[in-house]
């Protein structure tokens, strides 16, 4: 494993590398305005909450790593104290992304990606209307955390109103997920999208055994997986040896058993199972599975 001391990097390099590390982040889409009114948006990964009471949203303007400048966007929250944060789905990233292009000060971003200003409530900025929720923020702090290029500057965010579009709304609280369909930066020029095939939930996590208490011969598997042994050690109690020997009499075990003798090959055969069992959420049929090895008890 290759490793570095950030205090030896060049400022471009460790940049690229946190970046493509500290992925995927998600996007504030954020509106502002000057003292004379003049709209500004522009896109931030460097983006998310921080606390729920009080709401409290942070995002991180940071200066330039190229010419150590700053961004209207910084200005205008130190200046007027109020931001509006819209978060981004797949389906405005490429009107988002031509956002992010360094027009100058005079040059209205909504005007040059096409999304729509709407008024808001409380706050000055514009909303974005294509987007399915928008934040409306009071400026509470602005830290600063050096004055070099890549230094950050978190702009510290007390959400005053929330606004969010039906269709993600879901019928038992919340947001959909998937219908959201949020987007999130990586590193370089790469994005990702959160929805379909790339959801999966995971249940809130249980007293388990722990993976500590997994068998020697079970947690050193070159078949099982660290997310097989994650969902093995979750189980708060182990299967009798009343159930794992009647889980000799399943079709699938008896051919194993009938087809390899103890040892090595009679192991990885009943792990490749389990694994099976385990990718499909069969977690007590997998331990029952795993303990048939008698090393394993």
């Amino acid at each position: 494993m290759a490793s570095f001391d950030p205090n030896e990097l060049g400022t471009k390099e460790r940049h690229s590398l946190l970046l493509g590390a500290i992925a995927p982040r998600p996007i504030a889409l954020v509106s502002t305005v000057d003292e004379f009114g003049n709209n500004n948006l522009s896109p931030f990964s460097f983006f998310n909450i921080f606390s729920s009471n009080p709401p409290v949203v942070i995002f991180s303007a940071a200066r330039r790593v190229r010419n150590n400048t700053t961004k209207d966007t910084l200005h205008n929250a130190m200046q007027q104290k109020e931001v509006v944060i819209n978060v981004v789905n797949y389906a405005i990233t490429q009107q988002v992304n031509l956002s992010s292009a360094e027009y100058s000060s005079d040059v209205d971003e909504f005007v040059k990606s096409g999304l729509t200003p709407i008024d808001s409530d409380l706050v000055a900025p514009r909303r974005v209307k294509e987007s399915p929720v928008s934040l409306e923020c009071e400026v509470r702090d602005v830290l600063h955390m050096g004055e070099e290029g890549g230094a950050g500057n978190l702009v510290m965010c007390v959400v005053k109103k929330m606004h969010i579009a039906d269709d993600v709304l879901s019928e038992n609280g919340g947001i959909d997920q998937d219908a959201i369909d949020l987007v999130g930066r990586l590193g370089k020029a790469w994005w990702v999208r959160a929805s379909g095939d790339a959801l999966f939930e995971l249940a809130p996590p249980k007293l388990g055994i722990g993976v500590d208490q997994i068998p020697d011969v079970i947690r050193r598997s070159t078949i099982l997986t660290g997310n097989n042994l994650g969902q093995l050690g979750a189980e708060i109690t182990l299967p009798t040896a009343e159930e794992v020997e009647a889980k000799k009499n399943d079709f699938d075990v008896r051919r194993i058993l009938q087809n390899f003798a103890d040892g090595i090959e009679l192991r990885e055969q009943l792990h490749e199972m389990a694994k099976d069992l385990l990718d499909n959420g069969q977690v007590k049929e997998a331990w029952k599975v795993l303990l048939i090895d008698k090393s394993a008890r």
